[in-house]
């Protein structure tokens, strides 16, 4: 078993009211949750920057807590080791908050070898988390210059026989992030998550930006792991029925909500219902209304409740279809 992580502890001992729908869950709340300083220049500390990318002061605060959904529902990949805002939040007081907004289960995703160790020392430790671990495809070519990409890639498939862990992610292909000399570091650092999904039986979560061809043609060259998710689903209505014919799920993140996202609206509402899965990857992609606020599993109320909209359903069928999605994927929480 993993050593128990920092972010699992109580650090704030204070009594703190319960979340009410409406207002910010007090563990969200610097009133109430305190980051120590001994803290914050410690290790694992990773804070989203607290400006856009025009060097605005972003609105830190976190959104109020939605009223709960009539059925529970998954986030199927979020950070919970990232801090934004002000605050950093305990895996546990923001699972306790998530059950609050009917939020039952999240998957902590793994971007390198110390956030993949958290995520399973996180689920570990605490009820309603499973744990990803991955080295996420950016991370691949820095890797592959230092001569250490087979070492870190042999840290993460020792991590996968980890108890709770029940996915290998984020990895995948990232042609934003990096440039095209980077290509092959991380076509074969994918490659070797997509090993060792199959070879373990276990989930794998897909990082894709701006590189769907690439990512759907290693898929169909090396053979996809049985239950392949694209994380955030950033496609069009042609990569979602490619999914659909594949089988391979796909997971809306807030962006579906935002106003000009056209396309991933048509999207989702090209994807077959039984392949629908929803995620916050917190502390990012915050869903609409509250678009480049602070994110939290207990958001992704609020995305479930855009996407019932987007698909003229019943968000009670929808929430259901979501629960049962995820555990057909990851098992139990």
């Amino acid at each position: 078993m993993i050593e128990t992580p920092i972010a699992t502890t109580l650090w704030d001992t204070q009594q703190r009211p319960q979340p009410e729908p409406g207002t910010t869950p007090a563990a969200y709340s610097s009133e109430w949750y305190q980051l120590p300083d001994s803290v914050e220049s410690g290790e694992g500390t990773e804070r989203r920057a607290l400006t856009d990318r025009d060097g605005r002061r972003r609105n830190v605060e976190f959104p109020a807590l939605p009223e709960p959904l009539a059925h529970p529902v998954v986030d199927n990949h979020t950070h919970l080791d990232m801090q934004d805002g002000l605050v950093r939040v305990s895996v546990m007081d923001a699972m306790d908050v998530a059950q609050t907004a009917s939020v039952r289960g999240v998957v902590q995703a793994g971007c390198d070898v110390e956030s993949s160790r958290f995520a399973v020392s996180a689920a570990q430790s605490v009820p309603g988390v499973l744990a990803a671990v991955a080295l996420h495809p950016n991370e691949a070519p820095p890797l592959a210059a230092s001569g250490s990409l087979s070492d870190a890639l042999a840290e993460i498939e020792a991590l996968a026989t980890e108890d709770r862990v029940r996915c290998i992610g984020e990895t995948g292909l990232d042609h934003v992030h990096t440039s095209e000399d980077g290509y092959a570091a991380q076509e074969e650092s994918f490659k070797a998550h997509i090993e060792f999904a199959k070879k373990y039986d276990l989930a794998m979560q897909i990082h894709d930006r701006e590189a769907h061809d690439d990512v759907v043609s290693v898929l169909r060259e090396v053979g996809a792991p049985e239950r392949t998710v694209f994380h955030c689903f950033s496609g069009d209505p042609e990569l979602a029925r490619i999914c659909n014919e594949n089988g391979w799920y796909m997971s809306f993140a807030g962006t579906v909500t935002f106003k000009n996202a056209k396309s991933l609206k048509a999207a989702l509402l090209e994807a077959d219902r039984s392949l629908i899965l929803t995620e916050t990857d917190a502390p990012f992609l915050t869903p609409h209304p509250f678009r480049g606020r602070p994110n939290a599993p207990y958001m992704v109320n609020y995305t479930v409740r855009g996407m019932a909209e987007i698909l003229s359903a019943d968000l009670e069928e929808l929430c259901q279809q979501i629960w049962a999605n995820s555990e057909k994927v990851y098992g139990q929480f």
